[in-house]
């Protein structure tokens, strides 16, 4: 067991699930009915989640919001207004989608259970160097159309739910409730292991063997000395790195196709730290000017 596996460990062993929560937020994206904010609201406080975002709703937060919040009404008065989804998680260093189906240049899909262990063990090794905790989004879409291809090309990992293959889509706060609840479920075991070794033994590989799509096996960092870059650095690197081929002529200004989601797509898929961002830009900006 190497001084870094020690360190999660006592980490898990010391932190409440409350802890592990607190790092998480639900972005809900361009809502019609200012209900289903309530009810996702709702749907967070049971099941312990605390940081709600709405961005761009159609309609605002209201009387109907607060009726359908109940217990929950506090999430609404800090709810977190945004008008924009960049700027809802620029300071997210991972970022989960709820989707039903995959869409053009799929990111890698995971189960509820699989994303929160995701999620948690990179808050535990987020912590053996930082004090700062780290901040990781949940977005929810639209209730007619979820989200589009744009806005789940800023997600590292895509989450489906078991459902009806003939209609696999839930009513926006209903997905809340139920990848939150696998969330808690996970959080309440997570704080009582002893060491990584017991919970690496869990078992979280349950439906990527019958994923529709093949995939490729994703990997989590298992050891950083710097902390993940943000959402926003990595959308800065994908902007830099275009605009660097443009200017090379590897790339057509005019035609860029899917170049900028596949340049954010594998820098998702690599897990960048701070030290690398700044090297990347450093040889960007050295390219760029010679």
């Amino acid at each position: 067991m190497s001084i870094s596996d020690l360190t999660v460990s006592s980490h898990s062993s010391t932190s409440t699930a409350a802890d592990y929560l607190s790092c998480l937020q639900v972005v809900m994206v361009n809502t019609t009915l200012p209900a289903n904010i309530g009810s996702a609201a709702r749907a967070m406080h049971t099941m312990g989640l605390s940081r709600l975002t709405v961005v761009d709703p159609k309609l605002p937060i209201d009387e109907t919001s607060v009726s359908h919040a109940a217990g929950g009404s506090d999430l609404l008065s800090s709810a977190v207004i945004t008008p924009t989804l960049e700027s809802a998680i620029a300071d997210c260093q991972l970022v989960f989608a709820a989707s039903s189906r995959s869409r053009h240049l799929p990111r890698p899909v995971v189960t509820p259970t699989q994303a929160a262990k995701i999620m948690f063990d990179f808050v535990d090794r987020q912590s053996t160097f930082s004090t700062d905790k780290p901040n990781i989004a949940i977005l929810f879409g639209r209730e007619d159309r979820g989200l589009t291809n744009e806005e789940l090309a800023y997600a590292d990992y895509h989450i489906q739910i078991d459902a009806n293959p003939a209609y696999p889509v839930l009513n926006v706060a209903s997905a809340v409730q139920v990848i939150a609840s696998f969330i808690f479920a996970y959080a309440q075991t997570h704080v009582k292991t002893d060491n990584k070794a017991d919970y690496d033994q869990l078992d979280v590989t349950d439906g990527l063997e019958t994923t529709r799509h093949p995939m490729l096996n994703t990997y989590t960092r298992q050891q950083w000395d710097e902390p993940a870059i943000t959402q926003q650095q990595l959308q800065q690197l994908t902007e830099r790195t275009t605009a660097l081929m443009v200017q090379r002529k590897l790339a057509d200004s005019e035609n860029l196709k899917s170049l900028p989601s596949r340049l954010s797509r594998l820098g998702s898929r690599i897990q960048l730290d701070q030290k690398e961002f700044q090297l990347l830009s450093a040889l960007i900006a050295k390219l760029s000017i010679d």
